[in-house]
């Protein structure tokens, strides 16, 4: 690993990164900027605002490693967090570095069936969570599968009221002089695990992915400069700290870089609107369907504000958004693409030709190579889809407990799953999943192509398109489809659509399903898995239905 980052030292942030810890970065900011405001936390619940400078930070950090230590936290252990947007979540994840724990993002979406799982699979010896959110007690689900749980010593609630609250358990104790000695006892090495991160669960069941110090922030501090961020501008959170997109855009990178995190635990478009205005926010990220309310809420007003940039990634981004933003509230949208296993793989650049914004998921983060290949692991030229394959600083070390799984080979190279092309000059195109082709007759189908042809219909709000299972061709394309407000959408509207922009009949969806609502991950992917299944049981239903009709 070391070799592979070599060339990539001149970068200024990585230069003098000399394997420090995230925490080191906390230290620094409160040494230089004690007065700079580190975390603006709205409680979607309460509508209460908590702002903590990066001095006030660093010093309940403190206080929760040292309390975390005195419940038998040690260095190695798990402490698993299952909170929203709070600033309980960064403190307790720079808290887990101080005392040498791992952290375990949990998205608050999860119930009983993934929880039990997940912490039992982590072995997990804390876990904090909130009292109650979104009307959901995450206390009481806890006690409930708490007994199968035997590593499990402590249940910690945030916004709790009892003897195991947040407050009571990690913030009433102060911090003793020699707990530097204790801290520095504790302390991990670059390549120790820090966090360790589900799969988001859009293709089945997840599995436990590790990250270290050094896979973390060798790609990441160099993305501050490829995403031209500046010290002290503050960004806006409101994709989950819990998936991996808000942990490096709305943990790592401000910290990195001493700017405020003004973050969102629920979406809605108005509030982010009126936090990015009142706070001077200029960087924002999140999904395809974060951006697309920001942008209708938005150009009601004619701009964004003091916004200046939107990344966004974790599914396919339709280009008319890139476009709307543009003209309409005068925002550059940045084309995205990463994994859970290995950060964020590429990106557009401020900078960068409209072409190469509009058309492409970006170039390479620095610290990653790229390479597309076919079926038998064979470079393609650019310009012909395969599947992607990255190798560099920002690569996983393995799946927890799953060694069987981690397919890196031996020259490093990391099978993504998807698929994808290369332009000439090294900027990515994503094709689909490689479980999303579709295969008619024996011809693939671009599915992320002829869904960004969709999103071009005025009637379309989202689109996935995925495979029905056929007896002569294989398979059949069926397109699920959600209309804007007050719109609609027939099968014969979307084939002359099709036939106007220009695709080749083969390629159109032989099935449309006009939905209400998209099944979704909390951080904003389609569950094209789901999707499938609902496909299959359309066409099922169909055979039983004809079979009748024969009878």
């Amino acid at each position: 690993m070391r070799d592979r980052m070599s060339h990539v030292q001149t970068d200024d942030y990585l230069a003098a990164w000399n394997e420090r810890l995230l925490v080191d970065y906390l230290d620094e900011a409160a040494v230089k900027h004690p007065d700079r405001a580190a975390i603006v936390d709205f409680e979607y619940g309460t509508n209460r605002q908590i702002e903590l400078t990066f001095a006030q930070l660093r010093r309940r950090v403190d206080q929760i490693a040292w309390s975390l230590y005195g419940l038998g936290v040690r260095r190695g252990d798990v402490v698993s967090v299952q909170l929203p947007n709070w600033w309980h979540f960064v403190a307790a994840h720079l808290a887990c570095l101080r005392v040498g724990a791992a952290t375990n993002p949990l998205m608050p979406i999860f119930r009983e069936r993934e929880l039990s799982f997940m912490l039992g699979l982590a072995e997990s010896r804390v876990v904090i969570v909130p009292k109650v959110f979104r009307d959901f007690d995450h206390e009481a689900m806890i006690e409930r599968i708490r007994p199968s749980l035997p590593s499990l010593r402590h249940v910690i609630v945030a916004g709790g009221t009892g003897s195991n609250s947040f407050d009571r358990q990690l913030l009433a104790d102060q911090v003793p002089p020699d707990a530097a000695k204790l801290f520095a006892a504790q302390r991990l090495t670059a390549d120790d695990v820090v966090q360790l991160l589900y799969t988001s669960g859009t293709t089945g069941e997840p599995k436990g992915v590790m990250h270290t110090s050094r896979t973390l922030l060798t790609t990441m501090l160099p993305s501050i400069r490829h995403l031209q961020l500046r010290e002290g501008e503050p960004i806006l959170s409101a994709t989950p700290l819990a998936h991996q997109l808000g942990f490096i855009l709305a943990v790592i990178v401000p910290i990195a870089l001493g700017s405020p995190i003004v973050m969102q635990d629920v979406w809605n478009a108005a509030v982010a609107l009126e936090r990015i205005r009142k706070f001077g926010v200029t960087f924002a990220m999140g999904a395809t369907p974060f951006l697309a309310d920001l942008i209708d809420t938005a150009a009601k007003e004619g701009d964004a504000g003091p916004l200046r940039t939107f990344l966004s990634a974790g599914a396919p981004i339709p280009r008319t958004l890139v476009k709307r933003a543009r003209e309409e509230i005068g925002v550059k949208v940045l084309s995205a693409y990463g994994m859970t296993e290995n950060l964020l793989v590429s990106s557009a650049r401020p900078d960068d030709p409209e072409q190469k914004v509009s058309e492409t998921d970006g170039a390479p983060s620095l610290g990653l190579e790229l390479r597309v290949v076919d079926n038998e692991r064979k470079p393609l030229p650019s310009g012909q889809s395969g599947r992607l394959q990255t190798r560099g600083t920002s690569i996983f070390i393995g799946y927890l407990k799953r060694p069987e799984l981690y397919n890196v080979d031996g020259d490093g190279w990391f099978d993504t799953g998807d698929l994808a092309r290369l332009d000439a000059d090294g900027y990515v195109t994503i094709t689909g999943r490689w479980k999303d082709v579709i295969i008619r007759g024996g011809e693939n189908v671009p599915v992320v192509e002829i869904e960004n042809v969709l999103y071009r219909h005025p009637a379309v709000r989202q689109v996935a398109i995925v495979a029905m299972p056929d007896a002569r061709l294989g398979e059949r394309a069926c397109a699920f489809v959600v209309p804007r407000e007050a719109a609609s959408l027939a099968f014969a509207d979307m084939q002359e659509f099709l036939q106007k922009s220009g695709v080749a009949r083969s390629y159109w969806p032989e099935r449309l399903e006009v939905v209400d609502a998209m099944p979704m991950t909390a951080s904003g992917k389609i569950q094209k898995f789901v999707l499938r299944e609902r496909a299959k049981e359309l066409v099922h239903a169909q055979q039983i239905c004809a079979a009748d009709k024969g009878q």
